[in-house]
């Protein structure tokens, strides 16, 4: 697996219209459902995956910003080695034009998965996409 960063998420609990009956709460990475701390992009402290080095990152970015963080919960992402571009399954790496070097916690608990889609157009941002259907 591969070290793509921290996000801080507003995990919600889960629809009445997910049938899903183990299913308690929703970790989404996408912001669709679990919406991250705020609409970070333009403080341009995120890395290339478009998540973030370290907690403490996340925490300045914050502060710096008037950016309430009660009531998130911090989020650790890797991501398996290959991606599949509809035709093949191929190596997948940050964008190059950021600098990206994640610190791994000392301490992991798996809390799930999620399948996740990056729209990878040129000019367009390279965020976690949402999913019309779970």
């Amino acid at each position: 697996m591969i070290p793509v960063g921290y996000m801080a998420k507003r995990v919600v609990k889960k629809p009445d219209w997910l049938k899903a009956t183990n299913v308690v709460d929703l970790y989404s990475v996408s912001s669709c459902f679990s919406e991250d701390f705020a609409d970070y992009i333009n403080y341009w402290k995120h890395n290339g995956y478009w998540f973030f080095d370290s907690p403490e990152i996340i925490r300045i970015v914050a502060k710096e910003h008037s950016i309430p963080i009660e009531g998130t919960s911090l989020f650790y992402y890797e991501a398996h080695e290959l991606e599949f571009d509809d035709e093949c399954w191929k190596a997948h790496s940050p964008e190059a034009s950021f600098s990206t070097n994640v610190v791994i916690p000392s301490r992991e608990q798996l809390e799930g998965f999620d399948v996740v889609s990056f729209l990878r157009q040129k000019c367009a941002q390279n965020t976690p996409r949402c999913h019309a259907t779970l």
